[in-house]
C-alpha cells in the first residue's frame, strides 16, 4: 500500500519465493524499471529506483510487516530479516518461524493470499522528469520496513511460495483495489 506518514514513503517492488522452514525472500524493490505510480484523467505518472539509491541509506534496523503497520514478523537487530543490494534491486530474507503470527503471515503467502511487496523509506534526493512524467529517485536516506502488502505501488511484482509449479505465479489484478491504490497515489502527489 503506499502511503506518507510523517515523512516516510511506502514503495513496493517484491517478488518473494519461499522456502521450507518458514522463510520467504525475494526483492523489496528492483532498480531501473518504471511503474506507474498512478493515473489521472488518462495521464500516467512514474517512478523508478536508481541502481545506486541505498548508496549511503541507514538500513540498520528494518523491520518486516504487513501492510506497514501492525505486528512484527522478523528484523535486522534479532536477525530474521536480511537486506542486501545487489544489481537487481534491494533483496530481503525473512525468517517467519519465530512466533505463532509470522507462521501465519508464511502461510498467507505460501497460499497465495499475499502475493506483493513494498518498502517504507525516506528520500534524500529525487528528481522529476516533466516530459517523461517520471519521478526517479536517487537516494534514499533510511529504510523503516520491508512488507507483504495487499496493494502494491508496482503490480509487476510478486510474493510467492516455491509450493508453486517453477514458480510461476498467477497474476492477480482487482479492479477495486487498483482505483483506490490511484487514488492513494494522487494524493501522495498533490502533497508533494
Amino acid at each position: 500500500m503506499d502511503k506518507i506518514a510523517r515523512g516516510r514513503e511506502f514503495r513496493g517492488a517484491f517478488e518473494v519465493e519461499t522456502k521450507g522452514d518458514y522463510i520467504v525472500e525475494g526483492y523489496a524493490t528492483t532498480f531501473d524499471k518504471p511503474y506507474v505510480l498512478f493515473e489521472y484523467d488518462g495521464v500516467k505518472y512514474y517512478e523508478v529506483v536508481d541502481r545506486n539509491a541505498f548508496n549511503g541509506a541507514d538500513m540498520s534496523d528494518v523491520i518486516f510487516q504487513y501492510d506497514h503497520q501492525g505486528k512484527v514478523y522478523a528484523r535486522i537487530s534479532n536477525e530474521t530479516l536480511s537486506l542486501k543490494v545487489d544489481s537487481h534491486g534491494l533483496y530481503i530474507r525473512a525468517d517467519l518461524s519465530k512466533t505463532e503470527t509470522s507462521r501465519q503471515m508464511y502461510e498467507e503467502i505460501e497460499s497465495g493470499l499475499v502475493t506483493r511487496m513494498s518498502f517504507a523509506f525516506t528520500v534524500s534526493q529525487q528528481e522529476f522528469n516533466r516530459d517523461t512524467r517520471t519521478r526517479t529517485i536517487q537516494s534514499i536516506k533510511k529504510v523503516f520496513d520491508v512488507s507483504a502488502v495487499s496493494i502494491p505501488a508496482n503490480p509487476d511484482t510478486e510474493i510467492s511460495a516455491r509450493s508453486f509449479i517453477d514458480g510461476v505465479i498467477e497474476k492477480e489484478k482487482q479492479e477495486l483495489l487498483e482505483q483506490e491504490m490511484k487514488k492513494r497515489k494522487l494524493m501522495l502527489l498533490l502533497e508533494l
